[in-house]
């Protein structure tokens, strides 16, 4: 084949475009996504959706269906994971404004008391950014931190490092966040044990988390100047009330709920099928769990929960919550847009052959071992973090490169759930400046750009690589195969 011919292929009568190598197509996927995110500023969701059409038209293929596949591929996607988002974003705001993400914080450091405050915000990022987005739960938390300085007038890092140490987990580990979700559907691995094994993954790097934090202190300088929380006021200039809080219960039951029944369906799906004859009640029990379990029944129920509670104690009218729940879809139509389109580059890699030609440089299937692939799996999602900045578009873009290689359990020799775990976590390896939550926290946290690098990639970098080394140790004790 010429050299024109390996680069942009030749036609035959039929309109099939001969073969290109699929390492070609992808580097040119590739250069798209992230020339247009870092180079031209675009949003996620145009920079993926163009990777995808640039591979899909180099693919093979017939070329008058060349832009249905993808187009197929974004609208199977969206219809996959498009009500779980949409749902967690209500429950998020509803959580928020109802004053039930604010009880869970209370709780937390209630139940660890003031010594302890640091691991308290490392606890409530982790458990609040299963359904609440990263950038709100570190909105929420630094006044916290703040706060907590402005008391004791030391340990200002410790703190401020503990609102994203837990956050960080669960946003690259547990569904419904965005990114984890998407990688889950993308390899095929159900929503509940992506769930448990993210849990796993995720409470084992929580004391990690909170050792990071307190390194980082050790050799961080506290900032210069004064953080004095000034209190909230009114339209009349006075002091606002502190205001009601639901229960903590009812706070936790939106995020616990849903947890229960998505989790109850998969061990209820892993015992039928252990199971050489299941008897009537097993059988009947497992429907039951199969319709209360379905993951996105399961995160309506937990909406309404969380609506009910929002107007229990707010006393809103029907018209202010649509007014709310309007406003959470606008923010969850965003994400589910650009999850869609992930989905869409990942489904175009695999039409490329991506995952075959990759196989191949790797030495065939018999060279492949399981610890090779989470390896790997890290590895991609690590540079493509590194190269563009964003956890989500990392774990999206590489979790399509992963799955074209069409792995299965008896390769990889664990559940392919803790392939998932490993983009996850390489997702978080060395976040800098071409990372917007980098400039969250250099703004929010009022330090300077070279203390965000000592500081804020220096936990990404702990917690990613620490992330790796928990998911090759998970996946050889307890490989759930």
């Amino acid at each position: 084949m010429t050299a024109s011919a390996m680069l942009f292929g030749t036609a035959d009568t039929t309109g099939v475009t001969s073969a290109i190598d699929p390492l070609w197509m992808l580097a040119a996927g590739l250069a798209v996504v992230i020339g247009m995110i870092l180079v031209l500023r675009m949003n996620a969701f145009l920079a993926l959706i163009c990777g995808a059409l640039t591979v899909s038209l180099m693919a093979p293929g017939d070329w008058s269906g060349k832009i249905g596949r993808m187009t197929e591929a974004f609208g199977s996607m969206a219809g996959k994971i498009g009500i779980l988002i949409a749902m967690a974003a209500i429950i998020g705001r509803c959580m928020m404004d109802s004053g039930a993400a604010d009880r869970i914080i209370r709780a937390f450091c209630r139940l660890l008391g003031k010594k302890h405050v640091p691991a308290a915000l490392v606890g409530s990022g982790f458990v609040l950014s299963v359904p609440v987005f990263f950038d709100t739960v570190f909105y929420l938390l630094v006044p916290l931190a703040r706060s907590f300085y402005a008391q004791i007038k030391k340990n200002y890092m410790l703190c401020l490092m503990a609102t994203v140490a837990g956050a960080m987990i669960t946003h690259t580990l547990v569904p419904p966040t965005p990114g984890p979700l998407l990688v889950a559907e993308t390899l095929g691995v159900p929503v509940g044990m992506m769930m448990l094994v993210g849990g796993m993954v995720g409470f084992c790097l929580f004391p990690i988390g909170i050792a990071a934090c307190h390194l980082i202190n050790w050799y961080m300088p506290q900032p210069e100047g004064d953080f004095e929380v000034k209190p909230t006021l009114d339209e009349d200039g006075n002091e606002e009330a502190e205001p009601s809080l639901p229960s903590l219960s009812l706070s936790l039951l939106p995020i616990v709920l849903p947890v229960l029944l998505i989790s109850a369906k998969t061990i209820s799906d892993m015992w039928l099928a252990a199971q050489a004859d299941a008897t009537l009640v097993t059988s009947r029990l497992h429907e039951v769990l199969s319709v209360v379990g379905n993951k996105d029944l399961a995160l309506m129920v937990a909406a309404a929960i969380a609506m009910f509670v929002l107007v229990r104690q707010r006393k809103l009218t029907l018209k202010k919550l649509n007014k709310v729940v309007e406003s959470a879809l606008m923010d969850g139509a965003l994400i589910i847009l650009i999850t869609a389109a992930g989905g869409a580059f990942g489904q175009m890699l695999r039409e490329a052959g991506v995952g075959l030609r990759i196989k191949e440089i790797c030495g065939g299937e018999t060279a492949l071992t399981g610890t090779f692939l989470l390896l790997l799996a890290w590895g991609v999602a690590s540079a493509l973090k590194i190269a563009q900045g964003s956890s989500t578009t990392a774990m999206i873009t590489a979790s399509g490169i992963i799955a074209s290689m069409n792995i299965t359990a008896s390769t990889l020799g664990c559940h392919p759930a803790y392939l998932a775990a490993a983009i996850g976590t390489g997702s978080l390896v060395f976040s800098w400046m071409n990372d917007s939550g980098f400039w969250l926290f250099c703004r929010m946290g009022h330090i300077k750009e070279t203390e965000t690098l000592k500081s804020w990639t220096v936990i990404h970098i702990i917690m990613g690589v620490s992330g790796l080394g928990v998911v090759l140790l998970l996946s050889q004790l307890v490989p759930l195969v």
